[in-house]
């Protein structure tokens, strides 16, 4: 694990899943905001991160490397940790009943457990900046399509995880709301629509036939997403929310499927 230097008294963030797409635009939003931000994924980011952003890699589905992150970084933390963004995830693509139990398990460990862990290794600090949680879900917590489904169960729980800790969390003043984006421009995006339903045709006119389907006539930018974060994450934007749910979908969702 990377070493983690010496903060300033700026607010903090610590951003999951963070080496690109929406985790990517996240920490980029929140250090041109100023806040110090520590970046945490598995792989390396593709191109240089702002000097405001930390990276260190980390694999969420370790517990031994979430525990370990926590205990370097909280002691650099005199002030506590103003937001912690639970963003990483991972996505398998195959119907549910090909899909092995190692290959569930890893995705809950990282999309599920994972989010679980980091609010109970840095709970302490979040107590002491009365910070804010914020759960990147998706819309496929509320409605999912074919071979996702051990993605969909995951943010679904992830959902309801969301609405537990805002209940727990919220008489020690720590909020915690969750962010469903749509389909947002990622590799993520990009994987998914080579899925044996949606395959046909080349990359870039699967994206346009799927955007085709969303009020906006469009897929999403990640840094969209990340201003969706951003306002969920700072006080001096959303105090008085918690325990709630803010899609981010183009539209999609308000579209019954028989139309």
């Amino acid at each position: 694990m990377d070493t983690i230097p010496k903060m300033d008294k700026r607010r903090t963030v610590l951003v999951t899943g963070a080496a690109g797409g929406v985790g990517r635009a996240a920490a980029e939003l929140f250090a041109q905001q100023g806040w110090q931000v520590w970046a945490l994924d598995i792989e390396s980011p593709k191109s240089v991160l702002p000097a405001e952003v930390e990276f260190l890699h980390s694999d969420a589905a370790d517990p031994a490397q979430i525990d370990a992150v926590a205990a370097e970084l909280i002691a650099q933390l005199p002030n506590g940790l103003d937001a912690l963004v639970n963003n990483a995830a991972v996505q398998i693509t195959k119907p549910i009943n090909e899909t092995s139990f190692e290959e569930w398990d890893w995705v809950h460990a990282v999309n599920l457990r994972a989010p679980f862990l980091y609010v109970k290794a840095f709970y302490a600090a979040l107590l002491q900046a009365r910070g804010a949680v914020v759960n990147v879900s998706s819309v496929h917590a509320q409605a999912t399509s074919a071979e996702i489904g051990a993605y969909a169960s995951t943010k679904g729980g992830l959902l309801a995880l969301t609405r537990a800790m805002a209940i727990e969390f919220a008489p020690h003043g720590v909020r915690a709301n969750a962010v469903l984006p749509g389909a947002t421009d990622t590799p993520m995006l990009a994987a998914g629509l080579g899925r044996g339903h949606v395959a046909g045709g080349s990359l870039e006119q699967r994206k346009a036939d799927l955007a085709g389907k969303i009020l906006l006539q469009r897929l999403a930018a990640p840094a969209e997403i990340a201003e969706v974060i951003y306002f969920l994450a700072d006080a001096a934007r959303s105090s008085y929310i918690t325990g709630q749910s803010i899609v981010a979908d183009g539209g999609a969702l308000a579209r019954l499927s028989t139309e």
